[in-house]
């Protein structure tokens, strides 16, 4: 019975039940299909709104990557969202556990044993983030940076327009996440402009080891389209996360 945004929207209807530990993310816990889940909606009313953010976060993930219906709405109605309008908060977590159990039910590979998470984009450097400030910073806060640098990566590799890298950093941006400017968040900024930038791309290593070795991201390549690669140009994703801090 989940009973946060993130996990009625996202980790509850999955198969992963973990917690931190050793400094590591979901290092200790149970991996196994539920019988069943109830997401009682009436959990969402009681959260703050940093709470109630996390599964917004996480419903745009997977609109991006599966259904741009659903990134869309997201888009369009981010304000409302942010201003924690109910009939449209709820829809949006519903659709969004909808696809996610689509993906543990049919995907061919809930528990992850081959060498993608088809699910985890914008996962590799928000776990990474997460570790890195001591788990302070919140999973759909973190998700949210992971995704706008990943989004204006694929624009700079031309596998994504422009125009629609931006459409997801504003997108975040108006639903009070801080997507490395510091303006909401500092602690985000600092983060990322460690050691130049090259402290987070030890995100990169430690997600291919989670993968058994073989590194493979999700991407988009579209509005509610994804690409799985394993080429990554590091120093370009080094360069991409210095601009989102509006560095020099």
């Amino acid at each position: 019975m989940p009973t946060t945004s993130l996990s009625q929207a996202d980790g509850g209807v999955g198969v992963k039940n973990g917690v931190n530990y050793f400094g590591k993310k979901n290092w200790v816990g149970a991996f196994a299909v539920p019988a069943a889940v109830v997401n009682d909606l009436g959990f969402l009313q009681t959260l703050p709104d940093h709470a109630a953010r996390g599964g917004i976060v996480e419903a745009f993930k997977v609109g991006l990557i599966r259904d741009s219906k659903l990134a869309d709405y997201i888009a369009t109605h981010a304000a409302q969202l942010a201003g924690r309008n109910k009939r449209i908060f709820e829809k949006v977590i519903i659709a969004s556990a909808r696809l996610h159990l689509r993906h543990i039910a049919t995907g061919g590979d809930p528990f992850e044993m081959g060498s993608a998470r088809p699910l985890d984009f914008g996962h590799w450097l928000a776990h990474k983030l997460e570790q890195m400030s001591n788990f302070r910073l919140a999973h759909g806060d973190a998700v949210a940076v992971g995704l706008a640098v990943d989004a204006r990566y694929a624009a700079a590799r031309g596998w994504l327009k422009l125009v629609l890298a931006e459409r997801v950093g504003r997108t975040l941006e108006i639903l009070g996440c801080d997507t490395g400017n510091g303006e909401n968040n500092p602690l985000v900024r600092r983060l990322l402009l460690r050691d130049g930038g090259k402290a987070v791309l030890t995100g990169l290593e430690e997600f291919r080891q989670h993968l058994g070795g073989a590194l493979t991201l999700t991407m988009l390549r579209g509005w509610g389209h994804a690409r799985e690669t394993g080429d990554i140009d590091s120093e370009l994703m080094r360069r991409v996360i210095l601009r989102s801090t509006t560095a020099e």
